[in-house]
This record gives C-alpha cells, structure tokens and sequence, in this order.
C-alpha cells in the first residue's frame, strides 16, 4: 500500500475520535493436491487479497475488511465503522519509523511452490499410497495430500509501525482406514512447517504410511476399555492438544479478560505440582506455529506461562494486555485480513522433565496408557473437555498389556494439571490447527510422556 494513503486511513480514524488505526493488507496463495482411490481427486490453487482496517477506542474494537484497495472503498470503510463519531482533540500526524521486512522461514533453503507447481507432490502421495497398502489386505483406504500456502502481509498503524512479512507454510497429511469387514476404523498423521517444497525431502510418506497402518490395525483388532475413574499416561507430542485445549485458551488474555476463564486473577499462584512447566514460544526455528511477529506487528517471544507449577502469566495482544495489566506477548493472531487478531496461541507445550515412562508405566497398577490423542471438545470458561483416545492400552501391574478402544478422557483443565504427577524427558512436537474468535490458526501442540494421577476414563 502507498503510504501516503494509508496516513489518509490513520487521519480519518483519528478524526473519527480513534485512539489507534491499524492497516492489514495480505496476499496470500495457496495450493493443494490431494490423492485418494489410487488417484488424484483434489488439485487445487487460488489466490486470495485483501485489506482489514482496525480502529480502537480504548478497548473497544472495530474492524472491518475489503477486496478493493482503492483510496475511496478505504476511507469509506473507515467511515462506516466510525459511524459520525468526531474527535475530541487534537492528533498528531503520523510519521513511519523505518520499514521492516521480515521472513519466518528459511529464505536460501526455500523452494517456491508458486514456481514449482502441483506436479512434484505426485510422488510423495502415491508412495504414501503404496506403503500403506502393503501392510494388509485389512487397510481398506488410503487418503494423502499435500497442502502449502505463500503469505505476503503488509501491516501499517497510527503509531507509525510499516512492516513487511513473508510466510510460507507446508502441511502433509496421510490417512489410512482399516477394516474386518464389520467396522472400519482411521487413523492419520499430519507434519507440517515453515516453508516450501525443501519441506518434502525431511517427511518420509513410507513412515508415515506405515505409522498409521500399524496403528489402526492394532486398533482395529482390540476390545473396548472399561470406563471409570483411574491413572492415565498421556503419550507424547500430539498428547499435547489437552493442554493446548483445556488449559491453553484459558491462559489467553482474550478469555481472562473476560472473566470466562477459571484461572483469573491466579497469577503467582500454584495450579500445578513442581514437575510441571508450561511454555508458549513463537520464536522456534521452522516449527509450524512460529512466526517472528505477531499480527500487530509485536515481535514474538518465548513466554513461560507455568513454571514449577505456578501461573507466571497469560498470553496476550494488544486489547487484552491492556484490560489485564500485562505485557505484550506477541500472540495476536488471525486467519486472514478478514478477522481482528486477539491473542492466541502459537507453539504450546509441558515442558520435558525428569521421569522416565518406563518409572511412570511402573507406577501404575491399573491404568490406561494414551499413546496417542485424537479429536475433542471443549467449554473454554470452564475449561470442560473431552478428548477420544486414538491408540490405547490397558496398563496393568505396572505393564502395558493388550491395546482397547472406545476410550474418552474427560475433566477440567484445571482440575487435572494439579494431578500431573510426573513429566517425562521424551518431549516431541506436533502440529495443528486452533479455531476461535479470530478464525483458524495453524498451532503446534507438544509435550513428553505425561502421567496424571487421576481422571475419568469413558468407555463403550
């Protein structure tokens, strides 16, 4: 955007009485090819522009997006969300401070997939395709894609902030479904990362076809669980999405400040045992929810939000830091220029401990190991949730013994971290996609092997 626009943007919202005027214009182009039946069913590719135009009165937020970059669609938005109200005083002119341009990934290693096209994503789907099928004549689908998607984002504010952004993200995803010829079941295994097609040499579609057919052929030839109130190991990596859901949008400003969280006004207090540390960090290299600024253009950060068990603070963005009393975090996030940001998260996770999951598995006498988390819900403000069990064991006598199915945990996020009793040092990471308020966000949940003393398990 021309600058000298944009200051007619910033003096028509202070002329309007705002306190700060922020400008969100991106370009974003994203592709997909997608392989199921043996064949490629999905191939897909379009480009997506526009600008979202934010105006703050205090805390009051109102924003509102375009398709038409013109001065006059621009300076009419504003108009429209400021609905004649007139400034009271005075406004200083804005002046820019220097440009930043700043990419989140790799920039030498990047291979581009708006130049390289759709066609060297066949391969790795058909290999995925292959593999799984050569496990059993029980693996009854095979579904993979590839998805990628190129960010150019220019953000401008009143404060005289002119950032430039680049973000590129690659996903894979490989489903495999089994059947016995009376219930079917699925599986799926979905790595993703900063970056281009350089991504596609670092994810074998052997390893994680073979991963899934294993897994749900295990699964598929277990009984069901029987339910009740016991201890449970929670595997690591994707064993995360617990924490990320049940306690993580708790932590953020956007909950708390509307009073809908349960650890309002518990900063400095105990909510967890010693062994638990929890951390957001959008800082890490290549990982899949970083990135180096946030959607106000705050640089991110790594923000312990528990240490040894007691709540240091919450994750914040601009609104929410201001209504609590804390500092910027660098966690607004949105979608697109379609949404406001509000503070989300980026890269959660428990941080690694000291057990081992051979002294937690011994630790239990009858019990469940969670290997490996699938979907859920959750309330939020009550922190409610309950998440389905995609690969499960009986734990008995301190052993793993035979695989079961069927199994739901159900809690309160801040009930169950105080029974977090040991953290283990396998930490892995994964990754997803986290809906609220500001649309869908890509996000990295993590954790080690985790033990939690007790919570109740839903059976059949």
């Amino acid at each position: 955007m021309n600058p000298e626009v944009a200051v007619k943007i910033f003096e028509a919202g202070k002329s309007a009485g705002a306190d700060f005027v922020e400008i969100f214009e991106e370009k974003t182009r994203e592709s997909c090819l997608g392989l199921k039946d043996r064949q490629i069913d999905t191939a897909t590719a379009g480009t997506e522009y526009g600008i979202g135009v934010r105006l703050l009165y205090g805390t009051e937020v109102l924003y509102g997006f375009t398709s038409d970059d013109s001065e006059e669609a621009l300076l009419k938005l504003v108009r429209t969300l400021a609905f004649g109200r007139i400034a009271e005083k005075p406004f200083a002119p804005v002046e820019f401070a220097p440009e930043k341009r700043v990419c989140d990934f790799n920039a030498n290693a990047y291979r581009d997939p708006r130049i390289l096209g759709q066609a060297m994503k066949q391969d790795f789907l058909f290999r995925a395709d292959r593999a799984a099928r050569a496990l059993s004549s029980k693996i009854a689908q095979v579904g993979a894609s590839v998805t990628d998607s190129v960010s150019a984002i220019t953000l401008m504010n009143s404060e005289g902030l002119r950032l430039n952004m680049t973000r590129g993200r690659l996903r894979v995803n490989v489903q495999v479904t089994a059947t016995d010829g009376s219930e079917r079941l699925t599986t799926h295994e979905a790595p993703g990362a900063l970056g281009g097609y350089e991504l596609l040499d670092s994810y074998s579609p052997e390893n994680l076809a073979i991963m899934c057919g294993e897994r749900v052929l295990r699964m598929l030839d277990a009984g069901y669980i029987t339910g009740g109130q016991m201890p449970v190991v929670m595997g690591n990596g994707f064993g995360g999405v617990i924490f990320h859901e049940a306690c993580g949008h708790p932590l953020e400003t956007e909950s708390v400040r509307r009073n809908a969280s349960p650890f309002c006004g518990k900063l400095g207090e105990a909510i967890g045992q010693p062994c638990l540390t929890a951390i957001d960090d959008g800082t890490l290299d290549s990982v899949w929810g970083s990135l180096k600024y946030d959607d106000e253009g705050t640089p991110t950060e790594r923000t312990t939000l528990i240490e040894n068990g007691i709540l240091k603070t919450y994750m914040s963005d601009r609104v929410g830091a201001k209504e609590v009393g804390i500092a910027l975090t660098g966690s607004a996030r949105r979608e697109s220029y379609k949404y406001a940001p509000v503070s989300r998260m980026r890269n959660t996770f428990i941080a690694p401990g000291n057990d081992t999951m051979d002294s937690m598995i011994a630790s239990v006498d009858n019990g469940l190991y969670a290997a490996r988390m699938a979907g859920g819900s959750v309330n939020p403000a009550t922190g409610e949730f309950n998440f389905a069990v995609d690969e499960g064991y009986v734990i008995r006598n301190g052993k793993i013994c035979e695989p079961v199915r069927g199994a739901t945990l159900i809690g309160k996020g801040h009930e169950i971290m105080p029974r977090i009793s040991m953290v283990g040092n396998d930490f892995e990471m994964a990754a997803g996609v986290c809906g609220a308020s500001s649309g869908h966000v890509p996000v990295t949940v993590g954790q080690p092997t985790i033990k939690v003393d007790q919570i109740l398990v839903g059976g059949r």
